[in-house]
């Protein structure tokens, strides 16, 4: 697909949180109100206030993944001074599994953005093997790029986002 079609460039998704890469293995997120996580979708924080089922592709048990979900858009899009928030982190899933059968490390917390709309984005790694990460010391100021490479994850083999803003609020997401 031509990186101008591709969903997580336009949405600034690789670039502002995420090197380019190529999915190479299925992920689907699902909210207990059955909205899979669609690339750009809006979902409203009611919507969102438990975590999700994740499931995660492979064909093979021994493969192992770490889920980072992450909002870049922190505290507000024209302001993301504590870019990116980590809202959830779990590791050691097992391929052709889901997010419950891995180690949750930071648990789920609820984006509840208060101003502007906000990218809500689910990133898969493969580990290079089972291996203890703990959790970091914050939420706020979260580096995606610098976690994956500390602990020698490569690139990503799956990503998704969604669209969040307060609940009463409307409107899109405007592309230029």
């Amino acid at each position: 697909m031509p990186s101008s079609m591709n969903p997580l460039v336009v949405g600034r998704v690789i670039g502002d949180v995420l090197e380019p890469f190529a999915s190479s293995v299925s992920m689907r997120v699902v909210y207990n109100n059955n909205k899979d996580v669609m690339n750009s979708a809006e979902l409203k924080p009611s919507q969102i206030i438990n975590p999700p089922r994740v499931e995660v592709g492979g064909n093979d048990l021994r493969t192992l993944y770490t889920l980072v979900m992450v909002d870049p858009d922190a505290p507000s899009p024209s302001d993301p001074n504590m870019r990116e928030y980590l809202h959830w982190l779990v590791t050691n899933i097992p391929a052709t599994t889901g997010a419950t059968f891995g180690e949750e490390v930071v648990s789920y917390e609820s984006p509840k953005p208060t101003s502007g709309i906000h990218r809500i984005i689910f990133v898969l790694f493969r580990q290079p093997c089972r291996q203890p990460i703990p959790a970091p010391g914050w939420r706020q100021n979260f580096i995606t790029r610098d976690f994956a490479e500390f602990y020698n994850l490569g690139l990503p083999v799956a990503a998704v986002y969604f669209n969040c803003q307060r609940q009463g609020g409307s409107g899109g997401r405007r592309i230029m």
